[in-house]
């Protein structure tokens, strides 16, 4: 599943070489999706690669090829901006580890408890298009539900392994659109790609902090990060 973004890049990059035989540049692709900064068009590269649906050919400038397409084009895709004027603070903070419910049952269909909707997978890495479509139910134990809505997402990715969220885990998140500094959330970046991450605030500044050294904290302006949910359960399958 294609962001809008993601899926207007694929389409402008496919025309553009069937037209002229050649790919646009970073700049052209800019243009043409309304962006005001070109690290937007490198995700949105980077994550159409990941998927499989371009290829980077390696010694040759401005060197792109179309692998497959879609099965269906949207239509209405709709154009929005990278805010601007930002200046970024640098933003500390702490690990914590999150405890797994340790059930070879808890990411399946069986069993008592509460059906929660799993919606996708959810980024502990680099960000990735989420939250998708409905997928499958998992069976989450009463106890770990609260007050509200939950959905379940499965984590891609090792940038949370010292809070105790692996590879291939299930994370049930409670449906909030705001967060306290320190906790982890499903954040969506730019309206376009979704991560789990432990948030960070200090004045105008938010940070989406890894749990793995081997992952940078990156910083955003305070309009560039939306809360999707908030991490209140962790389900691992044996």
């Amino acid at each position: 599943m294609l962001t809008r973004k993601q899926h207007e890049l694929l389409m402008f990059i496919h025309e553009r070489l069937k037209e002229a035989g050649i790919p646009p540049s970073y700049e052209e692709m800019k243009g043409a999706l309304d962006l005001k900064s070109k690290s937007g068009i490198h995700r949105l590269i980077m994550s159409l690669e990941e998927r499989g649906f371009i290829r980077r050919l390696p010694n040759r400038a401005r060197a792109l090829e179309v692998v497959r397409l879609p099965e269906s084009v949207s239509p209405g895709l709709a154009s929005g901006g990278r805010r601007g004027g930002f200046s970024p603070n640098v933003i500390e903070g702490s690990l914590g580890r999150v405890k797994p419910v340790e059930s070879g049952g808890a990411a399946s269909d069986d069993g008592a408890g509460i059906a929660i909707p799993v919606m996708g997978r959810i980024a502990a890495g680099v960000p990735i298009s989420a939250i998708q479509d409905h997928s499958h139910n998992i069976t989450v134990p009463p106890e770990m539900m609260g007050h509200g809505e939950h959905f379940a997402l499965e984590v891609n990715g090792d940038s949370m392994i010292e809070a105790g969220i692996l590879d291939g885990d299930t994370v049930l998140i409670k449906k909030v659109n705001n967060a306290q500094s320190g906790e982890i959330v499903v954040a969506l970046v730019d309206d376009e790609e979704a991560t789990l991450k432990r948030l960070r605030r200090k004045g105008h500044s938010v940070a989406l902090e890894a749990a793995n050294p081997n992952y940078e904290t990156r910083i955003y302006g305070p309009d560039q990060v939306s809360v999707q949910g908030r991490l209140v359960g962790l389900l691992r399958r044996y």
